[in-house]
């Protein structure tokens, strides 16, 4: 089965990990688009889902549909644009967990962290994907660690850091350094996982209104 085509929650079933008078904390199943896509069959989202319930919902960031994980929403509009330049200043925090096929390279740091530094570009003749292009690719940064490693499957579990927020940025990072992530259909080998192995499990951020700091956990589910 293809990660698009995975399991999604019922339209009135969202898990909330906050929610209080000015933005929601969701977790987004994979296989749910973030926000409509085009065409009747693309309507269902987590945003729509979202509005059904708390009809001042508004779209602040998105995940890919394969992808599940934290999805922050404002509930007005000066929150929405305090998060979105929140997003684009790199004051939110965001780390991703993902198993990835083959073991990882060593890191060399002394905190057991690693960095990529490729430039990526969409590509467009194939769109949706992305692709490294050292030539017109704009300047894009991910942090990995090594979590564990299981050497009967072959596979790696790895702590993620996106600096940057390309678009597929995780997905061909890692593709470019050896380690495509298990389920994905767009980049990687045909593994007949029942879904993409990644998610976006913590948010870190000053709360746009109080300016208290908020910790934001989602449960990995693989």
């Amino acid at each position: 089965m293809s990660a698009s085509r995975a399991p999604a929650t019922p339209p009135d079933d969202i898990e909330v990990l906050h929610e209080d008078a000015h933005l929601l904390a969701l977790v987004k199943p994979a296989g749910l688009l973030s926000v409509p896509g085009r065409g009747a069959h693309n309507a269902d989202c987590l945003s729509k889902r979202a509005q059904r319930r708390w009809p001042d919902a508004l779209v602040v960031h998105r995940l890919d549909q394969a992808t599940s994980g934290l999805i922050l929403m404002a509930r007005n509009a000066s929150v929405q644009r305090a998060l979105s330049t929140a997003f684009a200043e790199r004051r939110v925090h965001k780390r991703y967990e993902a198993l990835v096929h083959g073991p990882p390279p060593e890191a060399t740091s002394a905190d057991g962290w690693a960095e990529i530094d490729l430039p990526l570009i969409v590509d467009w003749p194939n769109r949706p994907r992305s692709k490294v292009d050292h030539a017109t690719g704009k300047p894009s940064r991910t942090r990995w660690r090594l979590l564990e490693h299981d050497t009967a499957t072959g596979t790696a579990r790895l702590a993620l850091e996106p600096v940057t927020g390309r678009s597929h940025q995780l997905r061909v990072h890692l593709l470019a350094i050896g380690l495509p992530i298990v389920g994905d259909t767009l980049y990687g080998p045909a593994d007949g996982a029942p879904r993409l192995m990644l998610h976006a499990c913590a948010l870190r951020l000053a709360h746009p209104v109080t300016g208290q700091p908020m910790a934001l956990h989602s449960a990995v589910p693989f």
